[in-house]
């Protein structure tokens, strides 16, 4: 018990230093969701869902180093903030998909795409995506210096999502 105790608190250490660079929105994480939320609601299959449920985590992760970040933790001044930014995404990626298998949502046998899990290959996919559409927010504002529209750090990564759904939802089927 106090090891489960000891790590869940050294977790709560490591989510404390974060790094500026990674900055989410609570707006695009909560659209995120949403989009999450009527993929499940609609019955559509999980490798879809996987995708929401990647940029979701992703999000979430992003969102919660920038809240930390602006914490100031002093404690942790002397770690590598990237290292810990990076062990912060792999500790909500576990704390997400891991009791997943215990519960039978990963790893059944026939649910697969390519010999992976629906639901991982999803989350890795919707993962990759919402980064490419933080990155091409990111290279639009760099290049023109400004944001073309309202709401385009939010547009860009859920289009990419959106984008990744459909291509899976129409070519999906010649992945088994």
């Amino acid at each position: 018990m106090k090891k489960i105790i000891s790590f869940f608190l050294a977790s709560l250490g490591l989510l404390a230093l974060s790094s500026p660079i990674y900055a989410v929105c609570p707006v695009c994480t909560i659209a995120v969701g949403a989009g999450l939320g009527l993929s499940r609601f609609l019955g559509i299959d999980d490798t879809i869902s996987g995708v929401w449920v990647g940029g979701l985590i992703l999000s979430t992760s992003l969102w919660t180093i920038s809240w930390l970040e602006k914490k100031n933790f002093k404690i942790f001044s002397k770690l590598n903030k990237k290292l810990l930014a990076y062990l912060t995404i792999i500790f909500m990626y576990s704390l997400v998909l891991i009791p997943l298998w215990p519960t039978g949502i990963i790893g059944h046998p026939f649910n697969t795409t390519l010999g992976i899990d629906k639901l991982l290959f999803g989350t890795l996919a919707g993962s990759v995506f919402f980064l490419l559409g933080l990155w091409a927010d990111k290279k639009v504002r760099q290049i023109k210096g400004r944001q073309l529209f309202a709401f385009q750090k939010v547009t860009f990564p859920v289009v990419s999502l959106l984008i990744i759904s459909l291509v899976i939802y129409f070519y999906g089927g010649y992945l088994y």
